[in-house]
């Protein structure tokens, strides 16, 4: 557009951004005036008509038109540069101010921070211990703890104690002059001493010859600059070195025993965890809001740890003495709120009720602990069982291997669909396998391969759910119940408690019995034979674990419904993986379990896989143990191998697969054995045992006779009384077999020594 100035001058126009039309030539004027950072008020003043109400006069000359597209061209050239100018700033504040509120920087200004706040916490924690080790504070601390608890005991010990480090402490101060004087002595002895020597061998080499008088000298004067040269450049490295080195140790002081507030720490920090120490405990503690303890804690006073925080295993373990009223069971109840105080997961916090109700054992998982897994099966390669001393199962989570006991025991394992129970069972049967005395059965009522590589090794195996797969589960059972008794009359011949190794292995028919149920569930929820099993179930585990047979119960679910309480409380092994709820878990871990802090509920299905909370293996409650995995996927058969091996160890001993078919029970008659041993040659008694002991290797009674016992028995029993005859108490075979002639013709003597004969009792 074109228009006139109120000078009748044409100036050519362009619109605004607001639409308006403003003169071109004040538009470059504007553009060059910003180029050279210069502001001017506009020479033309308008009112609202669009009169001109003021101006002023400005002098210039007219261009031609090629000045004054030169001028143009020009001009613009300068515009793109002020705009790309103005473009740059604007690029570069705007870089400015998001470098400034940059996630990045942010978290490096934190990691900044905290480490500085680290090392005030190093300093702090240094002035704190000396200023204690000054003020006797530890003493003083344990005094006015054992006065709350009104511990008379402690009180004397620590008043002991304290007057003890009092005295030493004065003695020390008191032997400070002598300390120095010594010092000083020793010092004046060296200045005196040092130069007197240096002159003795000055003059002592002059005198041979060897040397001049002023070189020794010189010599230990370059010595002498020597040392100090070098003790300045000693020194200086120190003094340099110091803050730096200062700085170090205290960071590492503040690292190891304290923690930067939540504010400094970033979600960068991935590795970042709370060192686990007695002030770490005693703050979760406090965060529990129990109110003696807060009260406790408020008074100045510090918990008592009869063992302090130290590493244990894959974790940190302390015993802590609670102050009154609180017991270690009330802490087991809130373990997902101590596990936060501690900056854990709920199962990597374990409280546990020590030697009295108010000790608390405390074990603290290291972070991630529960990833790194149980590792490979032990016995992969080679190794045997002895299933007496128990099976390999598993490690805890301090690292440690656990083996599952079986000999007087039965277990019972279960939690959600595939977290491990099969597994674990698993892992139990296979080092029954490898014991060549164990029998081993497995009856799984329903259809999967899981132990399917077993077969080789059972004596009896069967898969399947349908009615006659059931049928011949509860005819196993009738057996397994007959087995139990016929055991108990072999338990009373032998007299015997219970299944000893050296019966096991005498092969009298006492040898190891594991048994395995499967699915239990299922079987018990038969329509038609569940009743008659669950009750077989319940009698065999009660009197089964004396007589060698340990039974294995698997399920998914304890419940009333599925599985007998009878059989819940007679199964001392106990292995919940992640369970729904408190019911499952007590039925696998024992009643009052959940409520005792024993948790497999807070077991995460999936993330916790292979992994459960376990009762009866050791001295402890519960633990947490991670089983160890045997696949027997048909790629990576590990069980097979294993299988072959127990068969191969079974062959070598000139043995089939261990069978509990009936046995006859062996009897002896002692008479009739003392005649075979005895022949025509009398014998002093106490070298007899030993004759019966060849002539009867595998029975029992006669493997602990002596000769006196021997000759008790026969006056006993047999009425055969033995002389002494110079203390050698020979027994004449004569004797026996007039003993043995007597009996057959049923003959009852009087007193002059004869009588009924009878057998030796087992």
């Amino acid at each position: 557009m074109d228009g006139t100035d109120g000078m009748g001058n044409v100036h050519k126009l362009h619109p605004d951004n607001d639409g308006s039309d403003r003169p071109q030539d004040d538009v470059q004027d504007s553009v060059q005036d910003v180029a050279e950072g210069i502001v001017h008020e506009s020479a033309v003043r308008v009112d609202a008509t669009g009169e001109v109400v003021d101006a002023e006069v400005i002098e210039g000359e007219i261009l031609s038109d090629e000045e004054s597209a030169a001028l143009d061209e020009r001009l613009a050239n300068r515009g793109a540069l002020v705009r790309r100018a103005v473009t740059t700033s604007q690029v570069v504040a705007r870089a400015s101010k998001t470098v400034a509120t940059h996630d990045r920087t942010k978290t490096a200004g934190k990691v900044v921070l905290r480490e500085g706040f680290t090392v005030v916490q190093g300093l702090e924690s240094w002035f704190k211990r000396a200023w204690d080790a000054s003020t006797q504070g530890v003493y003083r601390r344990q005094i006015k703890a054992a006065e709350a608890v009104g511990d008379r005991e402690e009180l004397k010990e620590w008043t002991d104690r304290k007057e003890s480090a009092t005295e030493r402490r004065h003695k020390r101060l008191m032997d400070l002059p002598k300390l120095a004087w010594g010092v000083l002595k020793v010092t004046v002895a060296a200045a005196v001493g040092v130069p007197f020597l240096v002159l003795l061998i000055a003059i002592l080499t002059k005198m041979t010859g060897h040397g001049s008088f002023t070189g020794v000298w010189l010599g230990f004067f370059a010595f002498v600059g020597f040392l100090i040269a070098a003790g300045a450049l000693a020194w200086s490295g120190v003094s340099i070195a110091a803050p730096f080195l200062i700085v170090l140790a205290a960071w590492r002081e503040g690292k190891r025993r304290a923690e930067p507030p939540a504010w400094l720490v970033t979600t960068a920090d991935t590795e970042w965890d709370a060192a686990i120490d007695e002030t770490t405990i005693a703050n979760a503690l406090q965060a529990l809001r129990i109110a003696a303890i807060t009260q406790y804690l408020k008074s100045g006073l510090k918990l008592q740890f009869i063992t302090p925080a130290r590493v244990d295993g894959r974790g940190t373990h302390a015993v802590v003495r609670l102050p009154a009223g609180v017991t270690a069971e009330l802490i087991a109840r809130r373990r997902g709120q101590l596990a936060t105080g501690l900056h854990r997961a709920a199962k990597e916090v374990w409280p546990t009720t020590g030697s009295e109700a108010g000790i608390l054992d405390l074990w603290i998982a290291d972070k991630g602990a529960l990833a790194e897994g149980a590792g490979d099966y032990p016995l992969l390669t080679d190794g045997l069982v002895d299933v007496f001393k128990g099976v390999p199962a598993g490690r805890t989570l301090r690292g440690e291997a656990m083996l599952a006991p079986i000999m007087e025991r039965n277990t019972m394992t279960g939690g959600m669909p595939g977290q491990g129970k099969s597994s674990s069972a698993r892992a139990i049967m296979a080092g029954v396998a490898l014991d060549p005395t164990a029998e081993m059965r497995i009856w799984v009522p329903d259809t999967n391969f899981d132990f399917e590589v077993f077969k080789p090794r059972c004596s009896n195996y069967i898969m399947g759910a349908d009615d006659d797969s059931m049928k011949a589960i509860r005819d196993q059972l009738v057996n397994i119940h007959e087995e139990v008794q016929r055991r108990g009359e072999l338990l009373l011949k032998y007299e015997v408690p219970s299944v000893t190794r050296e019966l096991a292995s005498a092969g009298v028919g006492l040898h190891p019995l594991v048994c395995l149920l499967e699915e239990a569930h299922v079987a018990i929820q038969h329509p038609e034979h569940g009743k008659e099993i669950a009750k077989l179930l319940i009698d065999i585990v009660k009197l089964d674990r004396k007589r060698g047979i340990h039974f294995i119960v698997s399920t998914q679910a304890p419940t009333g419904n599925s599985m007998p309480r009878d059989v819940t409380r007679n199964c001392s092994n106990g292995i919940a993986f992640a369970v729904g709820d408190h019911v499952a878990n007590d039925g696998l871990l024992g009643q009052g379990a959940y409520a005792a802090g024993h948790r497999a509920t807070e077991l995460i299905p999936g993330t916790d896989r292979g992994t459960s909370v376990v009762k009866g293996f050791t001295g402890e409650r519960s633990e947490i143990l991670q089983w160890y995995y045997l696949d027997v996927s048909k790629n990576n058969d590990q069980v097979t191998p294993l299988i072959k091996r127990s068969l191969d160890a079974i062959a070598k001993l000139g043995k089939t697969i261990p069978d509990s078919q009936p046995v006859e029970i062996e009897t002896r008659d002692l008479l009739s054995d003392l005649d075979q041993v005895l022949g025509d040659e009398v014998r002093p008694i106490a070298d007899v045992p030993a004759l019966l002991k060849r002539h009867a290797p595998t029975w029992t009674p006669y493997q602990g006779l002596t000769g006196k016992a021997l000759r008790e028995l026969l006056e006993r029993e047999h009425s055969i009384k033995v002389p002494s005859t110079g203390n050698r108490y020979p027994l004449d075979p004569v004797t026996v077999r007039d003993a043995i002639v007597r009996r057959e013709q049923g003959i009852t003597t009087d007193e002059d020594g004869s009588g009924d004969a009878g057998e030796l009792a087992s």
